[in-house]
């Protein structure tokens, strides 16, 4: 069973969700993005989800696009992000990257699979691929021992869910709904609706993501989903940080409290 898998099992056999939670790498900093996910795993956090940046961010709303944009403009790089996965890798939760296909394609695939794997990596996300075009993916990540994550959405037909499951190897993430990241007031009805309409396809862990802000909505996603996936609210934490140490509270506080969250729903 792979590391991910034991992941999910381990939180099950608590009776709950795991908890995700996304940070950009090199946000604010290379050194501060390491701390800052230490913290989130520190508090609750299960499977870390690192974030590739990316100039042209096209599901993500402002939060992770300001974030992606001061990680750039401080310089960080494909490999940079390879070495936030190694440097937290130790702290024993899965990591998986979240990546858009472009910068993975201009890295090399192959490459990347293999140095991701090198460096501990589990899984990764590709949010802007779909399976009929990752055959070549399909190959290297296999190869590598590493883990696809494609994403499902609530206006995705049956036929079109069944690809994306087949297509998975690590969990389905199931996008909460149309639309970019963000924080929400609330979490779309349509997340259960699509949580109910994958079980039937798949064995895997299905998690839930895009909207999840607050331990209440936590519960509500966990009460019915086997991960909850946290970003924008990870990173609007620290941006409102006015320095690292401030930052560091931030997110340690809402990791904890997401981790309370999805233990209610137990």
């Amino acid at each position: 069973m792979s590391q991910m898998r034991e992941t999910f099992a381990a939180a099950r056999a608590e009776g709950r969700a795991a908890l995700i939670g996304y940070l950009p790498a090199g946000f604010p900093t290379l050194a501060d993005s390491v701390s800052l996910i230490e913290a989130m795993v520190e508090n609750g956090v299960d499977i870390v989800e690192v974030g590739l940046p990316y100039s042209d961010p096209l599901m993500d709303g402002p939060v992770i696009q300001e974030a992606a944009e001061r990680a750039l403009a401080a310089g960080c790089t494909t490999p940079h992000v390879l070495d936030v996965v190694q440097a937290v890798s130790r702290l024993g939760a899965p990591v998986t990257v979240m990546s858009y296909w472009n910068p993975i394609e201009q890295y090399g695939p192959q490459r990347f699979a293999q140095e991701l794997s090198a460096a501990g990596g589990a899984a990764v996300i590709t949010p802007d691929i779909i399976p009929e075009e990752a055959a070549d993916w399909t190959s290297v990540t296999d190869e590598a021992s590493i883990e696809r994550i494609f994403l499902a959405a609530p206006s995705s037909t049956d036929e079109r869910l069944e690809s994306v499951v087949r297509s998975c190897s690590g969990f389905v993430y199931a996008a909460s709904l149309m639309g970019v990241t963000g924080t929400r007031t609330s979490v779309s009805g349509a997340a259960e609706k699509l949580v109910t309409r994958l079980r039937p396809l798949t064995h895997l862990p299905i998690a839930v993501g895009l909207g999840v802000s607050t331990p209440a909505q936590a519960r509500q996603v966990a009460g019915y989903a086997d991960g909850v996936i946290v970003g924008s609210a990870f990173v609007r934490r620290v941006l409102e940080g006015r320095n690292p140490r401030e930052a560091a509270r931030g997110v340690s506080q809402l990791a904890a409290d997401l981790a309370e969250g999805v233990r209610a729903a137990g």
